[in-house]
């Protein structure tokens, strides 16, 4: 089996059930990995002996994402969205217009909303609090500028 055999066979084992931001993930996990041991001396065909069989490999990696999805199911995620660099293809492509899909829990994402409320509304009190001492005597005149015409 070669290496792209390999790939192509763990692609298909993993493409149904998961979706399909992991199952890139994953794939850009083991191009790295063989990579990684192909500098480092190894040959394809010790690579693919050391991980087994491509679709054991794939029942492993799905159930780790099952007991992982079961640990986060009690907590409330928002997704947060940033532009990357880095592409969705599984064989290293590179896709600039691809989002980076970030999860924050629900109440982080509502501590950052009151911290970002207090920031604005604590800006907002220095700037009148800086005026203050202009405003109110120019109020007063205003005001007495309005008594003394009435009385004329």
């Amino acid at each position: 089996m070669t290496r792209s055999e390999f790939m192509d066979s763990l692609h298909r084992a993993l493409a149904g059930n998961l979706t399909s931001s992991t199952v890139n993930e994953n794939m850009r996990y083991y191009e790295e990995y063989f990579d990684t041991q192909l500098r480092s001396g190894r040959s394809e065909e010790e690579i693919i002996a050391a991980l087994g069989d491509p679709r054991l490999l794939a029942k492993t990696i799905l159930q780790a994402s099952r007991s992982q999805t079961r640990s986060y199911s009690g907590q409330e995620y928002d997704e947060v969205y940033e532009d990357g660099s880095q592409g969705n293809g599984w064989n290293g492509e590179r896709d600039s217009n691809a989002p980076r899909v970030y999860r924050m829990p629900g109440w982080l994402m509502f501590v950052l909303v009151i911290l970002l409320v207090l920031a604005v509304v604590s800006i907002i009190g220095s700037v009148v609090s800086m005026f203050l001492p202009i405003i109110i005597p120019f109020i007063c005149v205003v005001l007495i500028v309005r008594m003394l015409r009435r009385r004329s």
